[in-house]
């Protein structure tokens, strides 16, 4: 089938024939020597200019079945992208291939991650990205993201501001931009915009370990990575009502900001005790409430209990990491948070090579205590954490790692406390 795409010309393989899949992942057997680390499959609705897509009587091998283009059509992304992933994996073993699609079907999320396609610079588009990420996610396909500030049209500072606040929780975090609509790097919208993007983008990196572990559960459990407010809190009305919010992983909920000139908006927490990331301060949940979010912020937060893990700011994934911080936010219910460390590359998780945390977090008015339980052998890079305990409901007067006492100055004065110590331990005791 040939027919005119964007370089002009095109042919375009039946990906629907497992000898044309086969022929297409060996083509990527070039890519090795080129240190190409991934492969972006665009256009494979399969889109035709002027005439949409191919005419219905087009014919697929369809794995042997001889169907036509009505029949074939909707799975030729997904096997377009499934042949490039089985190329990539095939002739780059050592590496986990990443492939990206803007088509597919049920079940593409085990080739390829999925971005939205081609969107426009506006609000309304922003909230469009926020509810497809929400459901392509609880379809199964986690993996997603949009173009970030709209592939089409010119967004304001404002708009691309509160665009990125949001893509930061989307798992496939890019900013991508027809080139004829002007640029959309971080510092195109004047010096006092850059700060508050770069902030976004460094929030994301720091994040980095809890996203991973999101991943983790994702790929073992099945678990969507971003989930809709009526999937986290299944038995509350008001959730089915609601469509802004959403969770991502186990212990953050957010809600973006969706309109111009808004420094502040309503929100639904689900039932339970939360904690306002910017803050700190304590929220019960069950109801509606009024955040602040001035251009620096977003509605943000974090459940009680949470042991939510960061990196420092960092410029490039594969900066060395030497310490990581804890925060910890303190809760009478019994809590459980997890974190999951690899080598993040190659197999080596198969055989054990992983280093998976389990958290365990509960108090009361006069302590709190934290028990670390973990599986694996893998050693990560960094020996120590920076403990930051939120939301005690005492002053106080000392901490116990493994049994062995720490007293606090007399002086202490403050609910919070923070603290470094080895990542070797096992139970913390915050005493009151």
């Amino acid at each position: 089938m040939r027919g005119k795409v964007w370089p002009g010309e095109c042919n375009f393989p039946d990906f629907t024939n497992p000898k044309v899949r086969a022929w297409w992942s060996d083509l990527t057997a070039v890519f090795k020597d080129q240190e190409v680390s991934g492969v972006w499959n665009d256009m494979n609705e399969p889109a035709v200019f002027e005439i949409g897509t191919f005419p219905d009587d087009v014919r697929h091998n369809y794995d042997g079945l001889d169907v036509s283009h009505r029949r074939g059509h909707n799975v030729y992304g997904m096997q377009m992208a499934r042949a490039t992933y089985e190329g990539l994996k095939k002739h780059q073993p050592e590496k986990r291939p990443f492939v990206l699609t803007r088509s597919g079907f049920a079940g593409v999320q085990r080739f390829s991650a999925v971005w939205t396609g081609d969107n426009v610079s506006s609000w309304e588009h922003l909230w469009i990205a926020n509810i497809q990420c929400q459901r392509l996610s609880v379809s199964g396909i986690s993996f997603c993201g949009t173009d970030i500030g709209g592939f089409i049209g010119v967004p304001d500072g404002e708009l691309f501001v509160r665009y990125i606040q949001m893509a930061i929780f989307h798992p496939f975090f890019r900013g991508h931009s027809s080139n004829d609509h002007g640029n959309k790097e971080p510092w195109a919208f004047g010096p006092s915009f850059e700060p508050l993007i770069k902030k976004a983008i460094e929030l994301r990196y720091q994040l980095l370990p809890y996203i991973y572990t999101t991943f983790y559960q994702y790929v073992t459990k099945g678990t969507p990575m971003i989930r809709p407010l009526s999937f986290i809190a299944q038995h509350e009305k008001e959730s089915c009502l609601r469509m802004d919010e959403f969770g991502f992983g186990d212990q953050l909920l957010i809600c973006p900001i969706k309109e111009a000139a808004s420094f502040s908006r309503k929100m639904y927490l689900p039932i339970g005790n939360w904690y306002n990331y910017w803050t700190s301060k304590q929220v019960k949940g069950g109801h509606e409430i009024t955040v602040e979010a001035n251009l620096d912020q977003f509605p943000f937060f974090v459940r009680a209990g949470a042991v939510l893990p960061h990196f420092p700011v960092i410029q490039h994934t594969k900066e060395e990491v030497k310490e990581l911080t804890l925060h910890i936010y303190y809760s009478v219910n019994r809590h459980v948070s997890y974190l999951y460390t690899d080598a993040n590359e190659g197999y080596g998780y198969k055989t054990g090579e992983y280093l998976n945390q389990k958290f365990t977090v509960f108090g009361n008015r006069r302590q709190m205590r934290i028990i670390c339980d973990k599986t694996g052998s893998f050693k990560p890079g960094y020996d120590k954490y920076n403990i930051e305990i939120h939301g005690l409901p005492f002053i106080p007067k000392g901490y116990e790692i493994d049994d062995k006492a720490t007293k606090l100055p007399a002086r202490q004065k403050s609910k919070s406390i923070s603290f470094t110590i080895s990542g070797e331990f096992h139970k913390i005791k915050i005493l009151h």
